[in-house]
């Protein structure tokens, strides 16, 4: 019996939506050591909350099958013949790449893969490969071609089998018009039927283990799907009508400033700050840090103080611009975006500071130079301002010699307030530096950083500089320790944040809560300087102003009060942690219209 070329389009569909089951179990054994205690229920769930994704993308990498195929009922020439070899090569390819990618960078990042791997690579290769040994880039080479020449194979296998048995140049219009219904249909699996709403990686998620959920996701899914958040942000997170988001979200701004604790005695002091690379609260129980420990008693400690997010990127600009992170973005990916953020630069520089931005890697990365340009950084320094001989470590330029480098160019004579921002790297993974105090791989790049901003601070005590510094210690995230936070604890987000120098007052412990986004409004209004185009950040030191913390994680959002925290899964929809002595709808409620407003706010710039 005869099979018609239509058909060919239902073994495609299903030998791809094979592949893609396949994804799982390999998820499973390559991460065992997460999952345990998984049993066979377990491992039934992963695979079948997972399939609907499975079968969506089967459905989008099966289109192009379907119309050459459409085309191959009129004309099986040999174009035909090569376009279904190119296309099949270039999506086993990509198959094998989001495949290995999953199973690769789940084990730093702890969440399904998206666009940021993409955007880290194509703003800089180096750096986004600085974490990882030559050996792994080989394996996974390796393993990565391995796989895509195996579904290839199988894919060519099948063309083979139906151009020998299929009917040939017979009822082509009836074989059309199958063709064109096969092909309609697909939209049912990648759309994900019927129902009102479409297919999302929230199909996906069944169970209170969040590993589970992430091993049911389709890794392309995931991608596809981080990418088309990308643009239309006005879209995004939307909880409620924009009259009751307004209404509800209206308190929580706040960017006045005629209530504040003045804790600075210096009208214009030379500014510091210098962004700790995964510092963090917790590291600061411990005696790895002990330069941090000492500053938290000399001068101002900030005890309920969060990370807004858990990358650089988006620390850096939460921390410059006043502005909280996204959970499906970063926003420094856009320029023209950016381009139209508050600037703390920008706003000193208008009363008279110098500024000037230093870190010892590639400035290129994340589009870190072209966000510091509209900053306001015209002078900045970074790998390519040392030797190369200086370039020691997989990030570039090792902190103890980038902390030397703002030494001699300090040098110079005090003449008007400087803004200098001095960002670390060596705490970073791969953790290779040159100093042997602790065992611990980790902490002893920790207990590095901490060394070399010691002797920093030391050189400006006892410098003339040292009467008119203010000196602000605030990490970018945390990371590296604890190890394996999970997103849905409070401690993943909680950092330290310290002023210190000769234009502090005195010691002072602040209790009120806050997070990176907070520091502009904050650090303005010390300097009596107006933080009005601050949108998002108030002034920890007001005590009129509404006191809180907001943080983000991919696809969810946290809240943190003195009396109520709180963390919401946008995918599941729903609380992850919720604790305190009052109900959560009154917090929910404020989180999800302060989203949809932060969303509304970077469409409108």
């Amino acid at each position: 019996m005869k099979l018609t070329k239509s058909f060919r389009l239902v073994i495609v569909y299903l030998l791809w939506g094979l592949w893609c089951i396949l994804q799982k179990p390999c998820f499973l054994l390559f991460h065992k050591n997460l999952f345990k205690e998984l049993n066979f229920t377990d491992f039934w769930q992963v695979m079948y909350h997972g399939l609907p994704l499975d079968l969506s993308i089967a459905g989008y990498l099966s289109i192009m099958p379907g119309i050459l195929i459409l085309i191959e009922i009129w004309y099986q020439g040999r174009i035909i013949k090569w376009l279904h070899k190119g296309y099949n090569a270039l999506a086993s390819a990509i198959y094998a790449i989001t495949l290995c990618l999953n199973l690769v960078l789940y084990h730093y990042w702890n969440f399904p893969l998206d666009s940021t791997p993409l955007y880290y690579f194509f703003s800089s290769p180096a750096s986004a490969f600085a974490s990882v040994s030559v050996l792994m880039v080989i394996g996974g080479v390796i393993v990565t071609t391995l796989i895509a020449i195996g579904v290839y194979l199988s894919m060519q296998y099948i063309a083979r089998i139906f151009d020998r048995i299929a009917e040939k140049r017979k009822k082509r219009i009836s074989q059309t018009l199958l063709q064109i219904v096969l092909l309609a249909l697909l939209i049912l699996p990648i759309r994900g039927g019927i129902k009102t709403s479409t297919m999302n990686t929230g199909e996906a998620y069944f169970s209170k283990d969040m590993h589970l959920n992430h091993a049911a996701v389709n890794p392309m899914f995931s991608l596809i799907e981080s990418l088309s958040k990308q643009v239309d942000f006005a879209s995004q997170y939307r909880f409620m009508s924009e009259e009751d988001a307004t209404k509800i979200v209206k308190p929580l701004l706040y960017t006045k400033s005629d209530s504040i604790l003045q804790l600075i005695t210096v009208k214009r002091p030379d500014v510091y700050i210098i962004i700790l690379e995964s510092f963090s609260q917790e590291l600061m129980k411990t005696q790895t840090v002990p330069y941090m420990n000492q500053y938290a008693k000399e001068g101002i400690f900030f005890n309920h103080f969060y990370a807004n997010s858990f990358r650089t990127d988006r620390g850096t600009l939460a921390i410059l611009s006043g502005y909280p992170a996204q959970p499906t973005t970063s926003l420094m990916k856009f320029p023209r975006k950016t381009s139209h953020l508050p600037s703390i630069a920008e706003a000193l520089s208008h009363h008279g500071y110098g500024l000037k931005y230093y870190y010892g890697g590639d400035i290129n990365f994340t589009n870190l130079k072209s966000y510091l340009t509209g900053m306001g950084f015209i002078d900045h320094v970074s790998d390519v301002d040392f030797p190369l001989k200086d370039r020691l470590s997989k990030w570039g330029v090792p902190d103890h010699l980038v902390f030397e480098k703002v030494r001699n160019d300090l040098q110079e004579k005090p003449g008007k307030p400087m803004f200098r921002v001095i960002q670390t790297s060596s705490s970073h993974e791969p953790f290779d530096v040159d100093f042997h105090k602790l065992n611990d791989k980790v902490l002893n790049a920790f207990a590095y950083t901490d060394y070399h901003l010691g002797r920093f601070i030391d050189y400006l005590k006892h410098s003339e500089r040292w009467e008119r510094s203010l000196i602000i210690l605030i990490p970018d995230h945390l990371g590296g320790y604890p190890a394996g936070i999970s997103e849905f604890k409070l401690e993943r987000y909680h950092i330290p944040m310290i002023w210190l120098g000769g234009a502090v007052k005195a010691p002072y412990i602040v209790e009120n809560y806050g997070s990176q986004q907070d520091l502009a409004a904050t650090l303005l209004g010390q300097l009596k300087i107006s933080h009005n185009k601050f949108t998002f950040s108030k002034d920890m030191l007001d005590y009129k102003a509404p006191h809180f913390a907001f943080f983000t994680f991919p696809d969810l959002w946290g809240m943190a009060t003195q009396s109520q925290q709180m963390i919401y899964d946008n995918v599941s929809g729903k609380i992850m942690l919720n604790q305190g002595c009052h109900s959560h709808s009154s917090m929910e409620l404020q989180g999800k219209a302060y989203l949809q407003e932060l969303y509304n706010d970077i469409a409108r710039r």
